[in-house]
């Protein structure tokens, strides 16, 4: 079976490598499309996976969004046109259902963003709609989908490809030096379509916290990138490639995160984890929120960061999410293999 994979944002990547070296070793072939967007192309080059350039972003603006998007549709059907795609599988790749239908193949659909616009024609065209347990089924019925194409996976999205190494990650930290002060941010999605908080509202938290802390900033793109190079954060490290996943998580005391799927990574490690996101929250987020596995601190301040610095400690892994990951991820296996020929 021929298997296309539209990664078209940086966390796709590390969602989907390891199912799709898993399906290459049972002899499945794996076509991947992505796009220009935030770290994407980068990680790909990172994880070594052969890959297609299809398209642009188009930035924030919901006019050129609009106006972008039925061009990467038809990038993306011409592109595949005569490939033999059997079976389209994606998360939150707005065009990747589209194309399908477009192209008469079936495909696998999985979001846990309830709030992105872009999900509706997904929603309505995807053969299977796959969903975290904790987003109600009559949320995603509401924005076009069928229920009796939608299933509820266990857990979360991130328990999916962090099932593995959780228990790995966390005796790697047990080695770190006493006087670790490592925080690590990841600044807001300032690209989104469905993001609506405030651009660059840490800077002056992180100017008063740089000499006390180490503090890494894991940019999103180039912009973000040259904002935080400025002098005022001359103490602060940036790093131009994006860095491997495993030693952040090794390595971070504290994780601040102003976006979605990596602040759920670390918190669902156990490691400390402030989101500062200033949006409506998703239910996924409500979810860890209520678990205890995080904390919300949209307008945080230095004297807080402080505070969580000198009384948080290490957690274990939330066990019983990397267990529903880890039959979160067969379940992803399985629907895929039933369209096998």
């Amino acid at each position: 079976m021929k298997i296309w994979f539209d990664l078209s944002n940086s966390p796709h990547i590390n969602m989907f490598h390891d199912m799709i070296r898993d399906l290459e070793s049972r002899g499945h072939e794996v076509l991947i499309t992505c796009r220009p967007l935030a770290n994407t192309i980068d990680l790909l080059k990172q994880k070594n996976l052969e890959h297609h350039v299809i398209g642009e972003h188009y930035g924030k603006n919901l006019y050129k969004k609009i106006f972008g998007y039925p061009i990467r549709v038809f990038q993306l059907k011409k592109f595949l046109k005569n490939k033999g795609v059997d079976l389209a599988v994606s998360q939150s790749s707005f065009h990747s259902p589209v194309v399908a239908k477009l192209l008469d193949i079936p495909s696998i659909y999985t979001n846990d963003n309830e709030h992105a616009m872009g999900n509706i024609p997904c929603f309505m065209f995807a053969s299977l709609v796959l969903i975290p347990e904790n987003l109600p089924v009559e949320k995603i019925v509401r924005k076009g989908g069928s229920a009796r194409r939608i299933r509820q996976y266990p857990g979360v999205k991130e328990g999916i490809y962090l099932w593995q190494k959780g228990e790995e990650i966390h005796a790697a930290r047990k080695a770190n030096p006493p006087d670790n002060k490592t925080i690590y941010v990841r600044p807001e999605p300032l690209t989104a379509q469905y993001y609506k908080g405030g651009l660059n509202f840490l800077d002056n938290t992180l100017e008063t916290l740089q000499e006390k802390y180490s503090i890494t900033i894991l940019p999103r793109d180039k912009t973000q990138f040259e904002h935080y190079r400025q002098s005022k954060f001359s103490f602060i490290r940036v790093p131009e490639k994006p860095m491997h996943f495993d030693q952040i998580a090794r390595e971070c005391t504290l994780f601040i995160g102003a976006g979605g799927s990596m602040t759920r990574e670390l918190a669902i490690l156990g490691i400390p984890t402030i989101s500062v996101y200033q949006d409506e929250l998703l239910e996924v987020d409500k979810f860890l929120l209520e678990k205890g596995l995080m904390l919300h601190e949209p307008n945080i301040e230095s004297k807080r960061v402080q505070y969580f610095m000198e009384s948080l400690d290490n957690k274990e892994p939330d066990l019983q999410l990397m267990e529903k990951g880890r039959h979160a991820y067969d379940m992803f296996i399985n629907e895929i293999l039933k369209y096998s020929k």
